[in-house]
């Protein structure tokens, strides 16, 4: 597709500023009155639970290992780094940016004790991958019925 520069005659300089003006403004208060629409927590995760462990998928892209931190407290896991930004390179004239960096955090309650020293988490092709073991006292155990 090719964009046709569109002349609409002769306008004098100061009256193109003020067109910009007006454009930038309005793009930077649309959607004010929703902050939160479009919001989506960042990383976004999978989880899946089995009898003696809880997996953690999420998406990194663009971190790398050494930039993630992951704890545990009680039984809410934590997920946090940061997506550094590639250095500029002046040469290249960006006229369109949508990709994100910074520092990013993800709390996740578990809703179960886990075994913290038997954590184990992986970081490969952008995908965050967080082996969490149940403590004992957490697991669910058969008690068989005397009668």
């Amino acid at each position: 597709m090719t964009l046709v520069h569109l002349h609409r005659g002769h306008r004098n300089s100061l009256a193109n500023l003020h067109n910009e003006m007006d454009d930038l403004f309005d793009s930077f208060f649309r959607g004010l009155d929703r902050p939160f629409v479009g919001y989506k927590a960042w990383p976004v995760i999978d989880i899946a639970e089995e009898k003696d462990a809880i997996f953690v998928k999420a998406e990194v892209p663009g971190c790398k290992a050494d930039d993630i931190d992951i704890s545990v407290h009680g039984n809410t896991l934590t997920i946090s780094g940061e997506k550094k930004q590639e250095e500029e390179k002046k040469e290249k004239g960006y006229y369109h940016i949508e990709r994100s960096f910074g520092s990013f955090r993800r709390d996740l309650n578990l809703g179960t004790d886990i075994a913290s020293d038997k954590i184990e988490a992986t970081c490969k092709d952008g995908v965050l991958t967080i082996n969490l073991p149940k403590a004992e006292k957490a697991k669910a155990v058969k008690v068989k019925v005397k009668g």
